[in-house]
C-alpha cells in the first residue's frame, strides 16, 4: 500500500481538492506527477453496465455486454444469503475483466409503497432481509478486489421530485425501518463505497447531513470507506464535505473543486477535513490499482448457468390449487402472451443493461417438452394499454385443445422505470383483459408474472396457479421452464407483501405528496408490520410462498428460558420434509414484545435460514438472536434500548403462517425509558385500520411544526428549485423548454421508451443547479447565478451578473 499520508504532504490545495469530484462521468481524478491513476466505476447493480462510448451528459449510453442477473426484488426472494454472495462475487469478476473499480449496488432503500418506480432495484420491505441481503452481495464483489457503493443513503423511497423532496420521518422510523438495513450491510460487509441519495430528510440535503453522514455512518457505524454523492446530488460542496460527502460525481464545471480551495484559504474549511477526505479517496484507488494491474477473464457460461439458478430460487409459486404444477409429461400446453418470446426481464433507468444472451420462455420450454407439445399466441399488443379482442380470440383460439394454459403477463416496461412511480397498482388492461377471458374458457390456467413490484390480481381466484418470476435477468425464462415442468422444485419467499388492493398500503394516503415535502405518518408500520398488526387482509402475505413438497417444523428449543440484553438466545428447531420431492424451505423467526410501554409492531422478522431437505430428510437447525432483535430506538435515551419482559419467538414460513412459538424473559440492563406522550401519540399504540393518521399526530411523533408543503413563489426560487416549478416565469418557460428540448434531441426517434420517460421526467424535476452537470463546459455557475437572478425579477442585476461572468 502507497504511503497516503506522504502523498497528500506532497499535494497543493487544488490537487487535493481536484480529488473530490470526478473527472467526468465514470471516471475518478488521478495526478500523473504523484503516479495517482484514474479508475472507473459503472453502473449496477444487478448486472455491470459499462458504457461503450465516452457517456453523454446523463450516462445513458449503450453499454458492452454482460451478465443480467435477476433484479434485487427476485434476489431477495431467494432468501438464500450464499447465493445473493455468488452473484455478487460473479459481478466483480466482470468488473475486474472490463477493468471497473467499483459497481454502483446494492440499492438497500426500504419498499415503504409498491408504486415506487425503482422498487426492482431495491430488496425488500422489511430492514433485516434487505440488510442481510445487502451484505452478502457486498462481500460477494468485495471478495474479487472491487468495490461497491451501497445506496441510495437514505430515505430515498420514491422517485417523484426525488432530487428535491423533504422526507419527514421521525426518528424511530428512520432508525428501525430505514437505516437499519444500511446498518447491517456497513457493519458486517464495509462497501468501499456508500452512495448520498438525492433526496432531504428532515429539512436537510442528505449530502450535507452531518447526523446521517458523520453521526450515524461514519462515527456510530464505523464505516471506513468514502462517501460519493448521487451522480448531481449535490447542492453545497464545502457543508457536504464537512458532513462526509467525500466525492462529488459526476465531474461537471460546476465551480465546487474551486469553493474547496477558497473555503481552505480563508479558514472557512479546516484543510484536515480535505485530508482526511482525500485520504479516504486515495485508499479506494490504491485498493482498486492492486485489482485492476492484473488482467482477468472471467467465464460467461458459467454466469449464465449461475443466473439461472438464480432465477428459479427466486421465483415465488403464489398459488398451486389442485397440485396443477409441475406440468405432467406428454400434455399440450397452450403459451400465451407475447412476454413468452419477448421477455421482460429486467428494469428500465440507470440499471439498464445489454445482456450477454438473452433466453425466451417458449423457446426453452420448447427444448424440454418438445415443439410439438406447445402452440403461442401473443395475445396483447407491446404495450397492452387496452383489451385486443383480435389477438385475445386469437389466443382462446389456440388453446382451444391445449390440457394447461400457461398465461404470461406482468408488467410493461412502461409501468417501472427509474425516475417515475407508479399511479396505481394494476396490470395493463390487455394482460387483466386476456387472463380473465383464459379463467372463464379454460380450467388449468396457470398465470406465470414477470414484474418488479406487487400488483392488484383481480382474476386471483378464477385461475388455480400464479408463478411470480419477478425480473429474472437474462436466464429467468429457463428458470421459470424448470419449475413449470418439475426439473426444478420452487422455493422462493416473497420479501414484500401483496396487499389486494393499494389503498390498504398504509402509506397510500402520504405516497408520493409533494411538491416539497412527503411525510412519512405510518411511522414504523411498513409493510407486514402494518398489516399484521391491524390483522389486515392480504393478497399474499411477506413471506409467503409455496413447494411441490411439504415441510413440517417441530422441537423449538430456546437456549434459555430467561436471558439478559446482553446475552444472545439460540432459536433451535427441526425440520422435516414429509413430501415426495427434494426442496428448499425458509425458516423465518419473529419476534414479538408481549408487553411495551412503546408502540410497537405485532412481530418483526429477527432471523432466518434456507435449508435444503431430500424427501424424509430432518435437519435440525439454530439461529442466533442478538440484543437487537428485541430492542426499539429509544428516541428520549438516543440509543437501541430492551425493556425487560415476555418476548415471544415465533417460526413461520411466512408472517401468516406461523408454525412453532416459544417464550423468552429479557431482564434489560439499562435505565428505565423516560415517559412517553402517550395521549398524542395513541394513534401509534392502537394503529387504527384504514384510518388516516392526523397531522398533529404526525406532529407530536416528529416533535417540531410540520414545514409547508408548496411550491416557492417567483422571488424565491433557488438553485434547488425544479425547472418545472418555475415555469410561472417567462425566463422560467423558456429554459424549460430549452432543457426538454435538449433532452427529446438526445433522444432521437425513441420518444416512446422507458429511457425517453425518465430523460423527460429527470429534465422536468431537475434542481436549477443540476445544469451545470448537464451543460458540461458551456454553463458556469455565474452564468447559472445571473439566470437566477432574472428568474426572481431581477432582471438587469442578473444581465450584470451575466456579462461579469462571460468575461470571466
Amino acid at each position: 500500500m502507497r504511503d497516503i499520508k506522504g502523498l497528500i504532504s506532497q499535494m497543493t490545495v487544488e490537487e487535493k481538492a481536484s480529488l473530490c469530484s470526478g473527472k467526468n462521468f465514470w471516471e475518478l481524478k488521478g495526478i500523473d506527477r504523484l503516479g495517482i491513476p484514474r479508475v472507473m466505476v459503472a453502473d449496477g447493480p444487478h448486472g455491470l453496465r459499462k458504457e461503450l462510448d465516452q457517456a453523454d451528459h446523463i450516462g445513458l449510453n449503450e453499454s458492452l455486454p454482460a451478465t443480467c442477473f435477476p433484479t434485487a426484488s427476485a434476489l431477495a426472494a431467494t432468501w438464500n444469503r450464499d447465493l445473493l454472495y455468488q452473484v455478487g462475487a460473479a459481478l466483480g469478476e466482470e468488473c475486474r475483466q472490463e477493468k471497473v473499480s467499483v459497481i454502483l449496488g446494492p440499492g438497500a432503500n426500504i419498499k415503504r409503497s409498491p408504486l415506487c418506480g425503482r422498487n426492482f432495484e431495491y430488496f425488500s420491505e422489511d430492514p433485516y432481509l434487505s440488510g442481510e441481503m445487502a451484505k452478502s452481495y457486498i462481500n460477494g464483489v468485495q471478495s474479487q478486489g472491487v468495490g461497491t457503493s451501497l445506496k441510495h443513503y437514505a430515505v430515498n423511497n420514491q422517485e417523484t421530485r426525488r432530487m428535491s423532496i423533504d422526507a419527514l420521518v421521525d426518528e424511530r422510523a428512520l432508525r428501525e425501518i430505514y437505516l437499519a438495513g444500511f446498518e447491517i450491510a456497513v457493519k458486517e460487509a464495509q462497501p468501499w463505497t456508500v452512495m448520498g441519495a438525492y433526496n432531504r430528510v428532515n429539512g436537510t440535503y442528505c449530502c450535507e447531513h452531518p447526523h446521517l453522514m458523520a453521526e450515524i455512518l461514519k462515527e456510530e457505524w464505523g464505516h471506513e470507506g468514502l462517501v460519493v454523492s448521487d451522480w448531481g446530488a449535490m447542492n453545497e460542496r464545502v457543508p457536504a464535505l464537512k458532513a462526509g460527502v467525500e466525492l462529488e460525481m459526476p465531474g461537471a464545471n460546476n465551480g465546487n473543486d474551486e469553493l474547496i480551495v477558497d473555503a481552505v484559504k480563508s479558514g472557512i474549511l479546516d484543510e484536515s477535513v480535505l485530508d482526511a477526505a482525500v485520504e479516504r479517496i486515495l485508499a479506494m484507488i490504491f485498493k482498486a490499482q492492486k485489482t485492476l494491474s492484473e488482467d482477468y477473464v472471467y467465464d460467461a457460461q458459467t454466469h449464465h448457468r449461475l443466473a439461472r439458478i438464480v432465477a428459479a430460487e427466486g421465483a415465488v409459486l403464489l398459488k398451486n390449487e389442485g397440485g396443477l404444477l409441475p406440468l405432467k409429461g406428454g400434455i399440450r400446453i397452450a403459451v400465451i402472451g407475447r412476454f413468452a418470446k419477448e421477455p421482460r426481464y429486467q428494469g428500465a433507468g440507470s440499471s439498464l443493461m445489454n445482456p450477454s444472451r438473452l433466453d425466451n420462455f417458449y423457446a426453452e420450454l420448447v427444448k424440454l417438452v418438445g415443439e410439438e407439445q406447445v402452440s403461442y399466441a401473443p395475445g396483447y399488443t407491446k404495450r397492452a394499454d387496452y383489451p385486443d379482442e383480435i389477438l385475445i380470440s386469437e389466443a382462446v383460439y389456440t388453446a382451444r385443445d391445449a390440457d394447461v394454459v400457461l398465461v404470461c403477463a406482468g408488467l410493461t416496461d412502461l409501468y417501472e422505470t427509474e425516475g417515475l412511480d407508479r399511479t396505481h397498482m394494476k396490470m395493463p388492461p390487455g394482460h387483466d383483459a386476456l387472463i380473465e377471458r383464459l379463467a372463464a374458457e379454460f380450467e388449468k390456467v396457470v398465470v406465470v408474472l414477470s414484474n418488479g413490484a406487487p400488483v392488484e390480481m383481480p382474476w386471483v381466484d378464477d385461475v388455480p396457479a400464479i408463478l411470480e418470476g419477478y425480473l429474472g435477468g437474462q436466464a429467468g425464462a429457463g428458470a421459470l421452464a424448470d419449475i413449470l415442468t418439475g426439473r426444478v422444485t420452487p422455493c422462493g419467499k416473497l420479501a414484500e407483501t401483496f396487499p389486494i388492493h393499494l389503498e390498504d398500503n398504509p402509506s397510500h394516503p402520504y405516497f408520493p405528496m409533494g411538491p416539497a415535502t412527503v411525510e412519512y405518518r405510518e411511522s414504523i408500520y411498513v409493510g407486514y408490520r402494518y398489516f399484521d398488526s391491524v390483522n389486515e387482509e392480504v393478497l399474499f402475505p411477506f413471506g409467503h410462498g409455496l413447494s411441490y413438497t411439504t415441510f413440517e417444523y417441530r422441537d423449538l428449543v430456546l437456549s434459555s428460558p430467561q436471558i439478559s440484553d446482553t446475552e444472545n438466545l439460540t432459536v433451535s428447531l427441526k425440520v422435516k420434509n414429509t413430501g415426495g420431492l427434494a426442496g428448499k424451505e425458509v425458516v423465518q423467526v419473529y419476534v414479538r414484545d408481549v408487553e411495551s410501554t412503546v408502540f410497537r409492531p405485532e412481530k418483526e422478522l429477527k432471523g432466518f435460514a434456507k435449508l435444503s431437505l431430500e424427501p424424509g430428510e430432518e435437519k435440525q437447525i439454530s439461529i442466533e438472536l442478538s440484543q437487537r432483535a428485541f430492542a426499539f430506538y429509544n428516541t428520549e435515551l438516543d440509543r437501541w434500548h430492551v425493556e425487560s419482559g415476555s418476548f415471544e419467538i415465533l417460526i413461520g414460513a411466512s408472517s401468516r403462517d406461523l408454525r412453532l412459538k416459544g417464550e423468552v424473559e429479557v431482564v434489560s440492563s439499562q435505565p428505565e425509558a423516560p415517559d412517553v406522550d402517550k395521549d398524542n401519540l395513541s394513534v401509534y399504540y392502537n394503529f387504527p385500520k384504514g384510518a388516516p393518521v392526523s397531522q398533529e399526530a404526525f406532529q407530536a411523533l416528529l416533535g417540531r411544526p410540520l414545514p409547508v408543503n408548496q411550491l416557492p413563489r417567483k422571488g424565491e426560487f433557488t438553485m434547488n428549485t425544479p425547472l418545472k416549478d418555475m415555469k410561472d416565469s417567462f425566463i422560467g418557460r423558456v429554459l424549460f423548454n430549452l432543457i426538454s428540448s435538449l433532452g427529446k434531441k438526445e433522444m432521437g426517434d425513441d420518444q416512446d421508451s422507458p429511457t425517453t420517460l425518465l430523460m423527460e421526467a429527470m429534465m422536468a424535476e431537475m434542481p436549477l443547479r443540476g445544469i451545470l452537470m448537464a451543460g458540461g463546459d458551456k454553463i458556469s455557475r455565474g452564468m447559472l447565478v445571473s439566470v437566477l437572478e432574472m428568474l426572481n425579477g431581477r432582471f438587469f442585476k442578473g444581465l450584470r451578473e451575466l456579462i461579469r461572468s462571460r468575461k470571466r
